[in-house]
């Protein structure tokens, strides 16, 4: 593999499965970013031609709808179903928790009337019209949900057009350098009422990359506000990148030592939106040609595919078993065939760390959210608890969805939360199952053989003087029991009927579904569809 790399991209190419990569394969109906870390997918999203995604989008909307009890409105953005605000995200937010907030020199504090919930329906009435971004898009029946708080992402800084906050990433955690970079807020010339965030990127840059990156920000919202007022509402004044642009501008950082691509023309792309950053990450760029899809050669498919099973394998023997619903995620970790050494408990804390580990990956792989409740092995000791935790948050550190996590509680479950922003990686690429219409389960044979009787029975008892011999129409399968273990009992069923019981099987019909037909006219005297 590694000889394979240097021949394309050179003598000094690194192996990828060493370090971090980026592997894009890009194709007509499909493009897909995946991050590699020492040849392990971290990271993996898609995109598919002709869907748009818009979280991020920023919308012109007009307010259709104010629920008090809900203490959300209703804003019509230009989609099917009307998004949903919160009185809580109408109101100005105060910064992040994950951010230090910082006082720009020679700006005084504007006096801001303080505006609650209560106000809200006065400030944008129904009819109003409103500027909204959106933070969560449209998920199963819900519509997207969106905020007045808008902000514009760069490539090391964040602008919040509408709030003269400023703030510096707290996993930049060397004092040196946040003071480096209070500094820098303060040479730089934001416009008044606005203000800014540093991302965690922006930890070691130059001065200019911040002039000029901001300045690409401002330009952007000149833009956002010259639609916003040359068109009526609703409207879509800012979307975000695409998915190809979205990793130039995440993902292309120092850390990264790699970024391969199966097309020639996004390649080249990608090296035009990286050469406006910085020449350096502009070479780590490269186009890479092969019979066999990228994804394939290196090994990346295998990992996707074991995304989507319930069962996750673990490198100790161990095993997770993954089941996800609508708002609740269940996590179940078991030993398996890891029986370790003969000390139990070492087994078991090292059974659960490295579960820990593989939730916090799984869990970015397959997008999940919501509330996730996670049964670890139990442990006796309150420290082997402490340590699972731990692990937990700090492999949680890397995931870019906000994730808040408590203690293992007494009984040995972990509760946690996990930002949703789109549909899960399931629910993005399958469709619900038309047999079992999602549900993973069909009622077994045996269970319709039972039921089928019970309703032959009471058509045997409600139609008795009327019905002669009846129809029953079932399942192949449903038959063939009908033939080989029910045969006795069906005997006796036909001695209570005035009639015979003709049983016919289809093929085409689901398993659940069957139907009794009075045989002189074919009219149903009970049926089942599904």
């Amino acid at each position: 593999m590694l000889n394979r790399f240097k021949r394309v991209f050179g003598f000094g190419a690194c192996d990828p499965k060493e370090g971090t990569t980026i592997v894009i394969n890009a194709e007509k109906l499909e493009r897909r970013v995946a991050l590699l870390d020492n040849g392990v997918l971290e990271e993996y999203n898609i995109e598919r031609e002709g869907e748009s995604n818009i979280v991020g989008g920023i919308f012109k909307g007009r307010v259709k709808n104010i629920e008090p009890g809900l203490k959300a409105m209703f804003v019509d953005i230009g989609y099917e179903k009307n998004a949903f605000l919160h009185f809580w995200d109408a109101i100005p937010a105060a910064l992040d928790s994950g951010l230090e907030e910082i006082e720009k020199e020679g700006r005084p504090k504007r006096q801001i009337k303080k505006i609650t919930s209560k106000n809200i329906p006065e400030i944008y009435p129904i009819g109003s019209e409103i500027m909204v971004q959106v933070t969560k898009g449209p998920i199963s029946s819900k519509g997207p949900r969106v905020t007045t708080n808008i902000s514009l992402a760069g490539r090391y800084i964040v602008l919040m057009p509408y709030t003269d906050q400023f703030g510096i990433s707290r996993k930049i955690d060397d004092p040196k350098e946040r003071q480096r970079l209070r500094q820098i807020v303060q040479k730089l010339n934001v416009p008044e009422g606005m203000g800014i965030i540093m991302r965690t990127v922006a930890q070691g840059q130059r001065f200019r990359h911040f002039v000029r990156d901001l300045a690409m920000l401002l330009e952007q919202w000149r833009e956002v506000e010259s639609r916003r007022d040359a068109q009526a509402a609703p409207v879509c004044v800012y979307r975000e990148p695409d998915l190809i642009e979205r990793t130039a501008r995440d993902f292309l950082t120092e850390n990264v030592d790699n970024i391969i691509c199966d097309n020639l023309e996004t390649t080249q792309r990608m090296q035009e939106i990286a050469g406006r950053i910085s020449r350096r990450a502009k070479r780590h760029i490269q186009h890479f040609s092969s019979r066999i899809p990228i994804f394939e050669e290196l090994g990346i498919q295998k990992q996707i595919n074991e995304a989507f099973q319930r069962q996750v394998l673990l490198p100790c023997g161990g095993y997770l078993v993954i089941d996800e619903t609508e708002a609740l995620i269940a996590i179940d970790v078991n030993t398996g065939r890891n029986k370790g050494s003969k000390d139990l408990d070492k087994t078991i804390l090292e059974t659960n760390l490295e579960s820990a580990r593989e939730i916090a990956r799984q869990l970015r792989l397959r997008n999940i959210g919501g509330l996730v409740v996670v049964d670890f092995i139990d442990m006796r000791h309150r420290k082997d608890q402490l340590a699972v935790y731990k692990m937990m948050k700090d492999c949680l550190r890397r995931d870019k969805a906000k994730t808040q996590v408590l203690q293992i509680t007494p009984i040995g479950l972990m509760e946690m939360t996990r930002q949703r922003i789109n549909e899960s990686l399931r629910d993005y690429v399958n469709d619900y199952c038309p047999y079992c219409s999602g549900r993973g389960r069909i009622k077994s044979v045996m269970t319709m053989s039972v039921e089928i009787q019970r309703q032959i029975h009471a058509v045997i008892l409600k139609h008795r003087e009327t019905a002669g011999d009846l129809i029953v129409v079932v399942n192949t399968d449903v038959l063939s029991r009908f033939k080989k273990e029910d045969a006795p009992l069906l005997m006796e069923l036909e001695r209570q009927c005035t009639g015979r019981l003709i049983f016919r099987s289809d093929p085409s019909i689901h398993r659940e579904a069957f139907a009794i037909l009075d045989a002189n006219d074919n009219s149903p005297l009970y049926q089942v569809n599904m």
